[in-house]
C-alpha cells in the first residue's frame, strides 16, 4: 500500500467513547497535527452530546456507520468493549482501513492471530493501543535496565491495585471471560505486556485468579509468576479492591534494586481537563520518585515523563512511510498482543487445574 499523502491528515474515526475514547485515544489524536479526528461513533446520548464539543468531528451511532464511511477514512480506532474487538477489526480491515485496537486486543489468542494473519494478508497496519509502554515510571525502568544499573535481574515485582468496590461500568458488571471480562483481561493486559517486553517470552507457572467482590463474575483479584526463558521471575499482582497499594514495581538484580510507588499521572491529568500539549504534561510529582538502592544505600530516581503521544507519533510515522511497507516500526506489534493472550489463556487454564 502506499504512504498517507503528505498533503493532507490521517483521517481517522474513533468507535466507542466511553473512558479510553475520550480520555486515551480522543486528546492525543487532537494533539498532533498529523491527525484528523473525521467520525466518533457512540450509541449512548450523553457520549454523543460530549463528542460533539471535539472540532470538526462527525458523531454517528454505530460502527457500522463509520464502515459506511470508509472510502472516506484511512485510520480506526476501536475503544470498545472486548468482545467487540474481533468482528469490528476484521470488518474495518476488509473494508480498507487501517486499525487500532485497545487492549485486550481479542479474547483469544485464535481471535488475534486471525486477525494478524488478515491485515497481513490485505497489506493492512494493524497494532493494540498498549498505552502503558509509555508511562513514566516504566520509561524510567527501561532506562535503568538499559544502563544495567541493577546487574542481571533475578525478579521482577509488578502491581496494578485500585480500591473500586463497585464495579464502574454495566458492560463490566455482565461480562463473562468470554466476553473479555476481568482484570486479568483489563489491567493484567499491561502487566503482562510490560514484562515480555522487558524480560522476552515467558510461560506461566503459577496463577491465582480470584472474585472478591459480590458482584463481580470473573476475577478481580489475581496473581501471576511467569518464568522467562532469559532467567527473570516476574510477580505480576491485579487487584480491585485493594484498600492499600504496594509498590507499582520492585526489581531486584544481583548489584542493585529498585522500588516504585504510585501511578503515572498521564490518565489523570487528561481526565482533569488537561492537553497531551501542555508543558506539565506526563512530569510527576518529585516526592513519587523511585529509590535505587545499591551498596547498601538508596538514592532518588526521578521519573522519566511519561509519553502516550509517542504512540500516535510512530503510527503516523509508519502510515506516512507506506504503511505495511514502511521501514518504520509499529508502536506496538500485534504479535506481541498474541503473545500476552496465550499467557492469559494459560493462567486461566492453570488456576482452574488448581482450583
Amino acid at each position: 500500500m502506499t504512504g498517507i499523502p503528505e498533503d493532507r491528515p490521517i483521517r481517522t474515526a474513533i468507535v466507542g467513547y466511553g473512558l479510553s475514547g475520550s480520555v486515551f485515544h480522543a486528546p492525543l489524536i487532537a494533539a498532533d497535527p498529523r491527525y484528523a479526528l473525521d467520525l466518533v461513533a457512540t450509541s449512548d446520548p450523553g457520549r454523543q452530546a460530549a463528542a460533539r464539543q471535539l472540532q470538526g468531528a462527525e458523531v454517528v451511532a454505530d460502527g457500522g456507520a463509520v464502515l459506511e464511511r470508509a472510502a472516506h477514512l484511512d485510520l480506526v480506532v476501536l475503544a470498545t468493549p472486548p468482545a467487540t474487538h474481533f468482528p469490528l477489526a476484521k470488518a474495518a480491515l476488509e473494508a480498507g482501513l487501517d486499525v487500532v485496537v485497545d487492549k485486550p486486543f481479542a479474547v483469544t489468542s485464535a481471535e488475534g492471530r486471525e486477525l494478524v494473519d488478515l491485515a497481513r494478508s490485505l497489506g493492512r497496519v494493524l497494532t493494540v493501543f498498549q498505552n502503558r509502554r509509555w508511562d513514566g515510571d516504566f520509561l524510567t525502568v527501561r532506562k535503568l535496565l538499559a544502563a544495567e544499573a541493577l546487574g542481571p535481574v533475578t525478579r521482577f515485582e509488578s502491581r496494578f491495585e485500585r480500591w473500586q468496590p463497585v464495579i464502574s461500568k454495566a458492560w463490566k458488571a455482565t461480562a463473562t471471560a468470554v466476553d473479555g471480562g476481568g482484570t486479568l483481561f483489563d489491567l493484567g493486559s499491561h502487566l503482562i505486556d510490560q514484562a515480555l517486553v522487558l524480560f522476552g517470552p515467558a510461560r506461566v507457572v503459577h496463577a491465582e485468579l480470584l472474585a472478591r467482590r459480590s458482584d463481580e463474575r470473573v476475577d478481580d483479584d489475581a496473581f501471576l509468576v511467569l518464568r522467562h526463558r532469559s532467567g527473570v521471575t516476574s510477580h505480576l499482582s491485579m487487584n480491585m479492591l485493594c484498600a492499600q497499594q504496594g509498590p507499582r514495581f520492585r526489581i531486584l538484580g544481583s548489584v542493585g534494586g529498585f522500588t516504585k510507588h504510585g501511578v503515572d499521572p498521564q490518565e489523570p491529568y487528561i481526565a482533569a481537563g488537561g492537553s497531551p500539549l501542555d508543558a506539565g504534561y506526563g512530569v510527576e510529582a518529585p516526592e513519587w520518585a523511585g529509590l535505587l538502592g545499591r551498596d547498601g544505600h538508596l538514592a532518588a530516581l526521578p521519573t522519566e515523563r511519561g509519553a502516550y503521544p509517542e504512540f500516535y507519533r510512530l503510527l503516523a510515522d509508519r502510515l506516512a512511510g507506506g504503511g505495511t511497507a514502511s521501514t518504520a516500526p509499529l508502536p506496538v506489534d500485534p504479535e506481541d498482543a498474541v503473545e500476552t493472550l496465550k499467557i492469559i489463556e494459560a493462567a486461566r487454564e492453570l488456576a482452574g487445574s488448581a482450583g
